[in-house]
C-alpha cells in the first residue's frame, strides 16, 4: 500500500488547472498548423493565425487563453493500492481547484442554478473517479467553458437508425451549434452504455490527443467520416466560413440495452484545454 498525502494532491490539482488555462496543448497547436494548410478562406486563415498568436501570448505572459476559464471537471484514475493520508480526497481536490483559480487569477464561473450567485472559488469541482489497479493516481483536468458545453447534446436514438443515424445526429448537432462553441472544434462522441454513460464517454474522449488514432478500426472510420462531413458544413473558424469547422472527432463506445441507442455529443472549443499528471 502506497501512501499519498493530500498536500500533494492539492498542489498537483492547483498546477494542472493553471497550466490547462494558460498553455495550449502541443497537439492542438500542431492541429492548428495542419488546419492552416487546408483552409482556403482568407478570413478563416486569418482567424487561425490569430488563435495561434493568442495561445503564444497566453503561454508567454502566463495569462488565460480565454476569459472563460471553465467549470472545474476532473477525471481521476485512482489506484486501488493507494492510501490517501492527511484528510479527505474530495476536499483535497476542491482545495486544489480553489487555490488554482485564486492564485492563477482565473475567472470563477460556478454559480447557483437559479439565483446565479457565484460560489466564489469555482468549487465544487465535478469529479469522476475510476478505481484502477496499481498504486498511482492519474489526474486529468478539463476546464470546460460554457459556450461549447451549451451546444452539447444527448439523445436516445432508435436502434434501427444504426451507424448512419448516429453519424447524421452528430453532424446535425454541430451544424445547429453554428459559431456558438467557437470553432474550430473538437467533437467528443459517446455511443452506447446508458444515458449518463454516453455523456461521460463523450467528455472523456476529449482527453485523447488530436494526433492519435482510435484503436477500434470501425470507430476510426466513423471519426473520419464525421470529420469530413462536419468540415463540409462551411461554418469555418469562429463561424466566419471556411473548410475547417473541426480539428478532430473522438468516439468512445460501450454495449447498451437491446432497446436503446444512446448517443452523446460533447463539443469542445478550439482551445480544447486539458492537462494531466500522475502521482
Amino acid at each position: 500500500m502506497r501512501e499519498v498525502p493530500i498536500d500533494k494532491i492539492i498542489e498537483v490539482v492547483r498546477g494542472l488547472f493553471i497550466a490547462a488555462n494558460t498553455q495550449l496543448g502541443q497537439d492542438i497547436v500542431e492541429a492548428l498548423d495542419r488546419a492552416l494548410e487546408k483552409e482556403e478562406s482568407p478570413i478563416g486563415k486569418e482567424v487561425l493565425v490569430e488563435l495561434k498568436e493568442n495561445a503564444e501570448i497566453a503561454r508567454r505572459e502566463e495569462v488565460p487563453i480565454c476569459q472563460d476559464t471553465g467549470l472545474a471537471v476532473l477525471f481521476v484514475d485512482l489506484g486501488q493500492d493507494v492510501h490517501i493520508v492527511g484528510g479527505d480526497f474530495i476536499e483535497a481536490v476542491n482545495e486544489g481547484v480553489r487555490r488554482g483559480y485564486q492564485e492563477g487569477y482565473l475567472r470563477k464561473s460556478a454559480c447557483h442554478p437559479f439565483s446565479r450567485k457565484n460560489t466564489g472559488d469555482n468549487t465544487p469541482a465535478i469529479i469522476h473517479v475510476n478505481i484502477v489497479p496499481g498504486d498511482r493516481i492519474k489526474i486529468a483536468v478539463v476546464p470546460k467553458g460554457g459556450g461549447s458545453e451549451n451546444m452539447s447534446r444527448v439523445a436516445m436514438l432508435t436502434p434501427a437508425v444504426g451507424a448512419k443515424g448516429v453519424i447524421d445526429y452528430v453532424v446535425q448537432t454541430v451544424e445547429e451549434s453554428g459559431p456558438n462553441p467557437c470553432p474550430p472544434l473538437v467533437v467528443g462522441v459517446g455511443i452506447g452504455g446508458s444515458l449518463e454513460k454516453a455523456t461521460l464517454m463523450a467528455k472523456r474522449s476529449l482527453l485523447r490527443p488530436l494526433d492519435s488514432q482510435n484503436p477500434d478500426p470501425e470507430l476510426a472510420k466513423m471519426e473520419e467520416e464525421i470529420l469530413s462531413r462536419v468540415n463540409k458544413l462551411g461554418i469555418g473558424p469562429q463561424g466566419y466560413g471556411g473548410r475547417i469547422t473541426a480539428l478532430g472527432v473522438h468516439i468512445e463506445m460501450a454495449p447498451c440495452h437491446i432497446a436503446s441507442l444512446p448517443v452523446a455529443v460533447n463539443i469542445q472549443c478550439h482551445a480544447a484545454r486539458h492537462k494531466e499528471a500522475v502521482i
